[in-house]
């Protein structure tokens, strides 16, 4: 918690007092009362920002406002208007519909996206500027309403404007097989008995490392990137009748996967979390800087977080948290497997630039998204509002998830077999007992282990000799007799 952000909660703290004070809640005249709230107040606000000092790192800025960091409102509308007014006084549009659809589409993309970038609600992260977190913003409602347009089209009409986007699009292509020979060693293959090994390296093995690496910057917990490693692997055995190249060998699985390009970029991931955690985050306004080593430095550190939050997610405090961790794992789990089924539905091969910029589109957004769920999820009121940016993520999974089911509800729909439904249901047969045990069996047991241990305690309490030797129940009778007024003419 920065020193602002301590003195802010100490002046509202003190106003909540005074409003509280002037509008007679509390009685100026009763010293008493308004300490006991005043004392309360302070409690209630150090144990918050006890919290936060656990939780977030120390910020020092000076506080200065360069021309960076503007939002240059009407320098963006003068230059927005001058395009707009050359495309139609000085340039001649084309007689070609086709063209000039798509050319209207994206010059109205780029509109909404310039009113976004200078006027949208600003997020949880500023680095390296405001702007580009709104940028994406804007990036994430657009792609909702393509994939809302192309969920209301039929199967063979959203196949084909696929081809509008790239006309090599709309063919239907092959998957490949993961599967097949899966000897580490072949020697029927004497020029190459290690071929499987370097059939298996192919791009996605980079991707792979790259990809679990941000992921592991995104959720910042060892052990949930581990079980959605994990998690993803059991999916692709119990999907593997549905799409082909989910077939895969064991080492390619649990060896390649899990362990080198999942397990690496864990890692990786983690000893970078280590370092933005115990990192000084002390910013200073580029021309204060005296050397241009300085300076240098002072540019590429606006490439890094403003500040850093330590999440800890904390599944099993309570039955709320529990219940937001598995979600939040079963939504990675179904963009994960999105991946895969658009492809396999939309016709796009693996390699097209199309596939590529949805894992960008991901990459940058999914961060701000996990932030949202965290800041949502820890905070100590329950009505509060989830972020825009995980809002929209979600939405978007759903809605590619609908597609998926729309467009090939044939895949979808093969049978499962049996020792597979049987393993699923095992699983998620243990993990509701363990969540029954855990947030109702387990209370209860405490609580009725306690209410034992205070009815145990309470004899020896009524034994306890009072002043004048005697010994007294919690009911005020005498215990030599039972009689109230025996101890009444005691006590005379």
């Amino acid at each position: 918690m920065t020193k602002l952000e301590s003195k802010k909660s100490g002046v509202v703290a003190g106003k909540s007092l005074g409003e509280q004070v002037n509008n007679g809640s509390v009685d100026p005249a009763c010293p008493d009362q308004s300490t006991a709230i005043k004392a309360k107040v302070m409690k209630q606000t150090s144990r918050e920002s006890l919290h936060r000092r656990n939780t977030e790192c120390e910020v020092y800025d000076d506080g200065t406002n360069t021309f960076f960091w503007r939002a240059h409102t009407v320098t963006v509308l003068f230059i927005l208007t001058c395009a707009l007014v050359y495309v139609t006084l000085l340039e001649e549009t084309p007689q070609d519909t086709a063209y000039n659809t798509k050319r209207g589409i994206v010059a109205s993309i780029l509109v909404f996206l310039c009113f976004g970038v200078t006027q949208a609600k600003d997020g949880p992260f500023t680095r390296p500027h405001p702007a580009y977190w709104r940028f994406w913003l804007c990036v994430t409602v657009v792609y909702e309403l393509f994939l809302i347009f192309i969920l209301f089209q039929t199967v063979h009409d959203g196949r084909q404007f696929m081809k509008y986007i790239d006309p090599k699009l709309g063919v239907p292509l092959p998957e490949r097989d993961y599967g097949g020979n899966c000897l580490i060693y072949d020697p029927g293959n004497t020029t190459d008995p290690f071929h499987n090994i370097w059939d298996k390296m192919d791009g996605f093995v980079p991707a792979h490392f790259l990809g679990w690496y941000i992921k592991t910057l995104m959720i910042r917990d060892w052990w949930m990137c581990m079980i959605i490693s994990v998690m993803f692997e059991f999916l692709e055995y119990s999907l593997e009748h549905q799409l082909p190249n989910f077939s895969e060998c064991w080492w390619d699985h649990w060896i390649m996967d899990v362990l080198v390009c999942n397990g690496l970029g864990i890692y990786c991931g983690m000893k970078t979390l280590a370092w933005l955690s115990m990192k000084p985050y002390q910013w200073q306004g580029l021309w204060n800087i005296p050397t241009y080593k300085g300076k240098i430095k002072r540019i590429a550190f606006q490439f890094t977080p403003y500040s850093w939050v330590k999440f800890e997610w904390k599944p099993a405090s309570n039955l709320r948290r529990w219940l937001a961790v598995l979600g939040i794992i079963f939504m990675f789990l179904l963009a994960e497997l999105n991946t895969f089924y658009l492809k396999f539905v939309l016709w796009m091969p693996p390699e097209h630039y199309l596939v590529l910029l949805r894992l960008v589109f991901f990459v940058n957004v999914g961060g701000v998204a996990m932030r949202e769920i965290y800041d949502f999820m820890d905070d100590p009121k329950f009505h509060k509002k989830l972020g825009q940016q995980a809002w929209l993520v979600s939405a978007i999974t759903v809605t590619e998830f609908l597609i998926v089911v729309k467009y090939d509800p044939h895949t979808i729909m093969l049978p499962i077999p049996s020792l597979i439904i049987q393993c699923w249901f095992l699983g998620i047969l243990l993990i509701l007992i363990w969540t029954m045990w855990r947030f109702f069996i387990r209370d209860i047991t405490l609580r009725y282990k306690e209410t034992r241990r205070r009815k145990q305690e309470a004899p020896a309490d009524w034994d306890r000799p009072l002043g004048n030797g005697s010994t007294a129940t919690p009911s005020g009778r005498s215990k030599l007799n039972g009689s109230s007024e025996t101890l009444r003419q005691r006590k005379s």
